[in-house]
């Protein structure tokens, strides 16, 4: 993406305290119902959101996640979007269902599970770690291979304590670690009325790989931004109207609460006639990841704007995929020994340039065979890229497109893979900037500016579709890109974009998929701009806000 495309595109944890737990979802009828359960001394309660018309919701209990023997407990009404469960035994986990019927069929929303507790309250941890002589009142720290930290949560007494992770081992409060490699420690602390609470240690130890699947990874990497339009403009990094990318903009990204940026890059323009990229570039490109890095981010790192050569048809497959693997073997070469925290993507939106109608079988195969050449010349590289975390694309980064023609490359290493879509539905309200489009969802009032097809059971049910394919199956989604321009002419207050951003981010974070906004830096109307390029201050705090709090 770069900036509105002016024409049709293919966008297509329990204890004795309170435990809540993200929403478990389940679709069926055009509806969606998303469940959560809690635990308190006097019952398990149960809430859930319903998108979509339901005639009909039933309540189900049993002792173990198989549906199979399941009891209903309740007959609510339709209208009901919670219940307690005042009968459940103190300290037994049930798992509960709500059963749906919609259109005259009947589904059930994904598990989700609650121990009733006692009136003990969980006691607050502070973490501190001593990594360089001197207490920090931090859960993280840096710690050069072979060095110690010492890890020393408190309260100092009252209590007992248990560990996993990073080495440490017994009850004593302070643990001393010698890390290889990064890690994660979770002291537990139990109280002198029995209950629990746990506190993590993130240990970073520079340029190691930990022992992550993408599914555990992609847990820690919601919500993402893009830095666009910047790596990626022709023919230099300030030509589309963005200055240069600086640790100042990084810094304030992070503090906004994102986790994880996208870097696109276009490589071939900065590269001779043999395919050799510029090491001037391939320095500059260097220094931002490394700004990412010191702020804490993870990086996501890809080819953008290749569509001159990289053409999914078996004409220009031979050279595409020889050229693909030049630069994809330069780029995994200079970045070989940096940690996890780097992933690279493959490719970006890859189509045949005007055709926006659905992709033949020639255009899938070649496509699914970019993804194997990128897929194995990283590995051919060696050093950390033999563990590092891909990302693949589906065709045109197309929902649609990718569930029908996505094969999953081979791959010498187990479980480091993710699949990159994007998400601009409806096209009319989300990127056609000549459409008197404007109004979405629920909150719509009037139709006649509401592509109504395209709401909130729309959303969950793609992303649905992609948690039941991939994220299930053991490959998370990456969101590569998702977002809808400002259309102030109509909505002055941007209620609508910030009610269909919160909504779509919600959407896919709950269904495991990493939310990746599509910033091109500019504020005006009809852009995607979050972010002042040059000093990192919000243009608009309340949309930022509303992708941060939606991926919790």
């Amino acid at each position: 993406m770069r900036t509105l495309i002016p024409a049709l595109l293919l966008a297509f944890g329990a204890s004795a305290g309170t435990l809540a737990q993200a929403q478990s979802c389940g679709s069926g009828g055009g509806a969606t119902v998303c469940l959560t359960a809690s635990g308190s001394a006097n019952s398990n309660q149960l809430n859930w959101t319903v998108s979509g018309n339901v005639s009909r919701l039933e309540v189900y209990r049993d002792t173990d996640a198989d549906p199979a023997g399941r009891s209903r407990i309740a007959v609510p009404g339709s209208s009901a979007r919670s219940y307690a469960d005042t009968s459940a035994n103190t300290g037994t986990p049930y798992w509960y269902w709500v059963k749906f019927t919609a259109q005259g069929g009947s589904y059930n929303s994904g598990a989700a599970t609650a121990t009733r507790g006692t009136a003990c309250t969980p006691t607050a941890i502070t973490p501190y770690i001593s990594a360089n002589g001197s207490w920090t009142q931090t859960s993280s720290a840096s710690v050069t291979a072979g060095n110690s930290a010492i890890l020393g949560p408190q309260p100092v007494t009252g209590g007992s304590w248990g560990w996993s992770g990073c080495g440490t081992s017994g009850s004593a409060r302070e643990q001393t670690i010698t890390p290889a490699a990064s890690c994660t420690a979770t002291a537990t602390y139990t109280n002198s009325c029995g209950a629990k609470s746990t506190q993590a240690f993130m240990i970073t130890v520079p340029g190691s790989m930990r022992d992550l699947t993408s599914v555990q990874l992609s847990q820690q990497m919601s919500p993402a931004w893009n830095v666009g339009n910047s790596l990626d403009a022709s023919p230099n990094e300030t030509n589309w109207g963005n200055p240069l990318i600086n640790q100042q903009l990084i810094n304030a990204v992070k503090a906004a609460g994102f986790k994880t940026i996208r870097l696109p890059v276009s490589w071939n323009q900065y590269a001779d006639a043999n395919g050799n990229i510029s090491p001037t570039f391939m320095a500059r490109v260097t220094e931002v990841v490394g700004y990412a890095r010191n702020a804490g981010l993870y990086v996501v790192l890809n080819t953008h704007h290749e569509g001159s050569w990289l053409i999914p048809t078996y004409a220009y497959q031979a050279s595409a995929n020889a050229r693909l693997a030049k630069l994809w073997t330069q780029i995994a070469n200079n970045f070989k020994n940096h940690d996890d925290y780097l992933l690279f993507a493959g490719t970006n939106e890859v189509m045949v340039s005007g055709d926006y109608g659905p992709p033949t079988a020639e255009y899938q195969a070649v496509q699914n065979g970019f993804n194997q050449v990128f897929v194995d010349t990283v590995r051919a590289t060696g050093g950390n890229n033999a563990k590092r975390h891909l990302v693949v694309q589906g065709f045109n980064t197309n929902i649609d497109s990718t569930l029908n023609g996505f094969i999953k490359p081979s791959d010498s290493a187990t479980n480091r893979m993710f699949l990159e879509v994007h998400f601009y539905d409806p096209f009319n309200f989300a990127l056609n900037d000549k459409s008197t489009i404007w109004q979405w969802g629920a909150i719509a009032t009037n139709p006649a500016v509401t592509e109504t097809w395209a709401n909130e059971a729309y959303v969950d049910s793609q992303f649905q579709k992609l948690k039941t394919r991939f994220v299930d199956a053991g490959m998370p989604v990456l969101l590569g890109e998702y977002g809808a321009i400002l259309k102030s002419e109509y909505d002055p207050a941007g209620t609508y974009r910030t009610y269909w951003t919160r909504h779509v981010t919600k959407s896919a974070f709950q269904r495991g998929i990493v939310p990746v906004w599509w910033d091109n830096g500019y504020d005006a109307n009809h852009q995607f701009g979050l972010f002042n390029r040059s000093t990192g201050a919000q243009y608009f705090p309340d949309l930022i806000k509303a992708i941060v709090d939606s991926a919790k």
